[in-house]
């Protein structure tokens, strides 16, 4: 079964179409003009949007080019009056599955072009779906033998629903982790979607979590479905929940006890229907201690927590997971299979890799573009982060505060003062490094 919708500003079309297509056993709802088919699309997630061209407010294609924006996998069939085959085939350029021609000849036409889009639909993602799964385990493990406790963790909590906590340092794959939840359980037909509550300021992440109706505040010019209405049938993954105001883990707790919420200046409570998995490189006990982070949230979030170790706590992994990384580095490059040198495993063995998986690939990466061959040299590295130069185990003689001051001052001044961008070098939230940068006077 389908979910349809219709705008027609003609009742009996409406009434044909909505007739024909229940039928055949799809939800079918209908608006009678394009402005109103808007708020629709914007309310709910459908597969197959139908129509008319001429509509009063919004017309078919502006309606077209709104719905491709919200719902960028959504098939839409125009209905077209005869002699608007140009802007049939404008609406086809807008990304139109195809457009039926008023007077419609019958039943059989709409049931057998619906029938054609839903399938387009259904096999797209299908594809996507298979492409997933053929790359979550790879991409997970890296070819890392222990790894495997935290794969079979996450292969048995993905048949459930139950909500899933993933713990460790940045770097480590938590969302590699979250999206292999996704595509191996029961919602993997739904959509993934993920929140960086680290990534979005506070004025805006209740908008982007809940959605908001129009003039709930200013600059609210239209309503907006939330992150939350997006991942409806599919799992919702927050990451960096560690750094959520007080406010917000209220509001949160209450949609995970009761799966309900309200927009952002509205009144009418929508269901969440999703599969929660949160992400958190903070020690949330920790927080809980100091008071800042809410207890009944921390367990309703903890129902199975899973931890990803660090990479300097499976050394044994390094190799093989480098060799991994080269693999997809190479076909980035569009470069021949890449290998490391002897003295290049060396230098790596010797590495603590604090920024993990990801501190490794852009280590990786780097030195595949100084290599001039196919063969990466130890020399390749000298260029990565100085305070890699001494080796981790030798600071310098600094404190670990020092060091820490050292590498902010360093990402900010490499970044331009570009604070996200600093804070991604060094793989922390960008309220940690705000943080960091107030306690250390920078």
């Amino acid at each position: 079964m389908a979910r349809i919708l219709i705008a027609d500003d003609e009742e009996g079309i409406r009434l044909f179409l909505s007739e024909v297509l229940a039928e055949e056993g799809h939800e079918v709802t209908t608006a009678e003009d394009g402005a109103v088919a808007l708020e629709l699309l914007q309310a709910r997630g459908f597969d197959l949007l139908l129509t008319d061209l001429s509509m009063p407010r919004m017309d078919g294609l502006e309606l077209l080019r709104r719905a491709k924006d919200e719902q960028p996998e959504l098939e839409v069939i125009l209905l077209t009056a005869h002699g608007s085959v140009d802007s049939a085939v404008e609406a086809m350029r807008l990304g139109a599955f195809d457009y039926l021609q008023k007077p419609l000849s019958g039943p059989d036409e709409l049931r057998l072009l619906a029938a054609r889009a839903l399938e387009r639909r259904s096999l797209i993602a299908s594809r996507e779906r298979a492409d997933r799964m053929s790359s979550s385990l790879p991409s997970l493990t890296h070819g890392a033998p222990s790894m495997e406790p935290v794969v079979e963790a996450l292969r048995k909590v993905a048949r459930t629903e139950a909500t899933v906590l993933l713990e460790g340092e940045s770097g480590t794959g938590k969302e590699v982790a979250a999206r292999t939840l996704h595509d191996w359980s029961a919602r993997r037909d739904g959509p993934f979607v993920a929140v960086n509550c680290a990534a979005i300021s506070d004025s805006l992440l209740e908008s982007e979590l809940f959605g908001h109706e129009k003039g709930a505040f200013t600059g609210a010019t239209s309503a907006r479905r939330g992150r939350i209405e997006l991942a409806s049938g599919g799992t919702f993954f927050l990451d960096e929940v560690g750094e959520l105001k007080p406010d917000l883990q209220a509001k949160l707790l209450r949609v995970l006890q009761e799966r309900l919420f309200e927009r952002v200046g509205g009144s009418r409570t929508l269901q969440a229907d999703v599969r929660w998995v949160a992400a958190t490189n903070r020690q949330l006990e920790d927080m809980l201690e100091e008071g800042s982070f809410r207890e009944d949230l921390y367990h309703r979030l903890a129902v199975f927590p899973v931890t990803l170790p660090a990479l300097r706590e499976r050394r044994e992994d390094l190799l093989p997971l480098a060799m991994v990384l080269l693999e997809e580095i190479s076909v980035e490059l569009g470069r021949p299979k890449l290998a490391l040198a002897k003295d290049a495993e060396e230098h790596l063995l010797r590495g603590d890799w604090p920024g993990n998986v990801r501190e490794l690939r852009n280590a990786l990466e780097q030195a595949a573009i100084l290599a001039d061959g196919t063969t990466i040299e130890a020399a390749n590295f000298l260029n990565r982060r100085r305070s890699r130069k001494a080796g981790p185990l030798d600071p310098g003689g600094l404190s670990l505060a020092e060091l820490e001051r050292e590498a902010i001052e360093r990402a900010l001044a490499e970044s331009d003062g570009h604070r996200q961008k600093a804070a991604e070098r060094l793989g922390i939230g960008l309220r940690t490094l705000y943080d960091k940068i107030k306690k250390y006077g920078l």
